[in-house]
């Protein structure tokens, strides 16, 4: 009887079977595949959140560097502080950024408080060459600073380009926001038609009685994609060297009213072909020279000009074309171009106003309102919805 009962008992006690336990396994990945994408919007949002921060804190150290210097930095006094240009500091390499004067005013005063800016931003002085291994601002320049990265590119990858100390590389640190030199191929205020931005160096110094468009209406910081370092592999935010004077010119002025959008009509899309052109034929071969193709966007926040810390408002954010830049034979990209707006946040990206706030441009903004915004002055009446 006992016997009986107990078999009884274990015969009513079932468990899911195969088919049961297949159709639960299915539920849940359904669930999961419907939450997923949720999730991942929500770090998303939360990434663009923290990203739209940091470009507000670095808008607002410019405004405050502004008021007490009463102009903008590097147009303060042609890229050196304290009043004093020694070594050719008053020129586009080895120049500070304006990132790097804005230090002090970024929570960051120990690090400006250890920078030697009577030496040039990059190259022998910092960076050894003359000096051996002393390398006087090395501990500066390499430093990551989270306030210049956004949290939704990937770190930067690559080291320093001709450096190394004891043996050792040091890994590039970084930059997402570019200082903008306005709707301007160029950032010398000495040339014949000096950018139109709130940044440049040379030239007299630009402050906000400057800004006659208003400060809500010019950008003063933008966002872009940090080059991958692999210049044998083709990225968005590659450059591409179209070589000295190519549809821009000749020389090293080319920011000329011929050439300096809005003014050059249809000059801006006769450059962009000629950069797409030159990528398609050679840039984009295996091993393809630096010369041509260079994945150094952004890499660094010390040097004040283009491709590291200064960028331009020209044509809208991630454009189906690479960066460019008009240069024969420079080692680096000190020379005029097309450095623009670009991210991994889905639709466009983000920019600060000259006022401080932060908005989000989309891709699909015409060229019209993208120069009206880049420029300070240019008597632009522009719509919030029109970006």
């Amino acid at each position: 009887m006992r016997t009986s009962e107990c078999r009884t008992g274990r015969g009513r006690s079932g468990g899911f079977t195969l088919i049961q336990l297949l159709v639960v396994i299915a539920i849940i990945a359904v669930l999961i595949a419907l939450l997923l994408p949720a999730v991942q919007a929500a770090r998303e949002a939360a990434r663009r959140s923290q990203c739209v921060n940091n470009l507000k804190q670095v808008a607002l150290a410019a405004h405050n560097y502004e008021s007490t210097h009463q102009c903008f930095p590097l147009s303060c006094n042609a890229g050196c502080i304290g009043g004093s240009c020694t070594n050719n500091l008053g020129g586009a390499w080895g120049s500070w950024s304006p990132q790097a004067q804005m230090l002090n005013y970024m929570e960051q005063n120990a690090l400006y408080q250890a920078t030697n800016f009577s030496l040039l931003s990059q190259g022998d002085q910092s960076w050894g060459g003359s000096y051996g291994n002393v390398m006087p601002n090395s501990t500066v320049v390499k430093t990551r600073i989270a306030s210049f990265l956004c949290p939704s590119s990937p770190l930067p990858q690559g080291n320093f380009a001709n450096v190394s100390y004891g043996g050792v590389s040091f890994p590039v640190p970084g930059n997402n926001y570019f200082a903008s030199v306005g709707s301007s191929w160029g950032f010398a205020g000495t040339w014949t038609n000096s950018p139109n931005g709130l940044f440049r160096y040379r030239g007299n110094p630009i402050a906000i009685r400057d800004v006659t468009d208003g400060t809500s209406n010019t950008v003063a910081f933008g966002e872009w994609r940090i080059g991958d370092g692999d210049n044998n592999r083709y990225s968005p935010q590659d450059i591409v060297n179209v070589g000295n004077g190519t549809n821009l010119g000749g020389g090293t002025g080319q920011d000329t009213a011929s050439a300096n959008m809005p003014f050059g009509g249809g000059t801006l899309a006769t450059y962009v072909l000629a950069c797409k052109t030159t990528w398609a034929t050679t840039g984009n071969a295996p091993g393809g020279s630096q010369t041509v193709q260079r994945s150094t966007i952004g890499g660094y926040w010390a040097p004040g000009y283009f491709s590291h810390t200064l960028g331009n408002v020209l044509l809208p954010p991630n454009p189906p074309t690479p960066n460019c830049i008009s240069c024969g034979g420079c080692g680096d990209n000190d020379g005029p171009g097309i450095f623009g707006l670009s991210s991994f946040h889905p639709g466009g990206a983000n920019v600060a106003f000259g006022d401080g706030s932060v908005k989000f441009i989309k891709n699909s903004t015409n060229l019209q309102t993208m120069w009206a915004i880049g420029s300070r002055n240019g008597n632009d009446v522009v719509s919030a919805d029109s970006y």
